[in-house]
């Protein structure tokens, strides 16, 4: 499976039905900076049109903040974008990014920064990933679920543990459908081995990896001990279809997860997967991998 960007077909605009407000910000963002830079138009000037400051603008561009219809709207006649066909369609996407996702059901069982992270995976083509702790959120079973739950939140009560569940079997959606999204996950053996609770549970999510090793846009390596490879936490590689929104990474770290969306990071950390994939075993090798090692558990 290749890492490169897909083509963007002409039903694929972002999967734009199910793209929540982040991810058509960064969409209109980049739309907006393609119209101003091939029209040779500066940040300060584009700035002064809807009476604002380059920085203003910067940060629309970047999809960093909300949009207003009037300043949008003013930017278009600024470039040159008179169309009405193009206008209204652009313009539909200032009230799409200003409009909850579906990922605000779920606010109670989200950490502040998490919703971001998971309406850019929603939208993702290619999702790269690297774990050493536990097997990753989208190929997790329920049942490894709920010992992860219950050991990362002691106490938690009945329902918002279904809660939690429901959400991840929402986010693990995207793994089906006519048009999945691709998904290469490098396995650390430590995570493999590493029993977030019951036994039995641990042997279940193995023999669901072993399936999904038949899945055809699902990659998954495991970097054995033997190796003596690692990195520091957990990767994930974002990658959209539509040119306009660029690669995001996330780093996984003790105090929090770092979001990194800068070309020279995300450069870094998919040459970092590169040397991961490169050193795990290979991925024929993987379902036998899986085999044994549940039967050693």
């Amino acid at each position: 499976m290749s890492a490169g960007r897909p083509a963007c077909g002409p039903g694929e605009e972002m999967r734009a039905k199910q793209a929540g407000p982040t991810v058509v910000r960064k969409l209109l963002g980049g739309r907006l900076r393609r119209l101003r830079e091939a029209n040779g138009i500066t940040l300060a000037d584009a700035g002064r049109a809807i009476r604002g400051s380059h920085s203003k603008i910067n940060r629309m561009e970047l999809g960093r903040s909300g949009f207003k219809r009037r300043d949008v709207a003013d930017l278009l006649t600024f470039y040159g974008v008179h169309d009405e066909t193009e206008r209204n369609r652009l313009l539909m996407l200032v009230e799409k990014a200003n409009t909850p996702g579906w990922l605000h059901e779920y606010a109670d069982v989200l950490p502040g920064s998490a919703g971001t992270r998971l309406e850019l995976e929603q939208c993702a083509r290619v999702i790269r990933c690297y774990d050493n702790q536990f097997v990753p959120d989208l190929l997790q079973t329920a049942d490894y679920a709920r010992d992860l739950v219950r050991l990362g939140h002691p106490g938690v009560q009945p329902p918002e543990i279904e809660r939690r569940l429901g959400l991840l079997a929402k986010r693990q959606e995207i793994l089906r459908g006519p048009d999945p999204c691709r998904l290469w996950a490098v396995i650390d053996e430590a995570a493999l081995r590493r029993r977030p609770g019951r036994t039995a549970a641990l042997r279940r999510q193995l023999g669901k990896l072993i399936e999904i090793t038949a899945w055809p846009h699902i990659k998954i390596q495991v970097m054995p001990f033997s190796t003596g490879v690692a990195a520091g936490g957990a990767i994930t590689v974002l990658r959209f279809a539509e040119r306009e929104v660029a690669d995001v990474v996330y780093l996984d770290q003790f105090a929090g997860v770092l979001y990194l969306d800068k070309p020279a990071d995300v450069q870094h950390y998919g040459q970092v997967m590169d040397r991961l994939c490169t050193r795990a075993e290979l991925p024929a090798i993987t379902r036998a991998f899986l085999s044994r090692l549940s039967k050693e558990i």
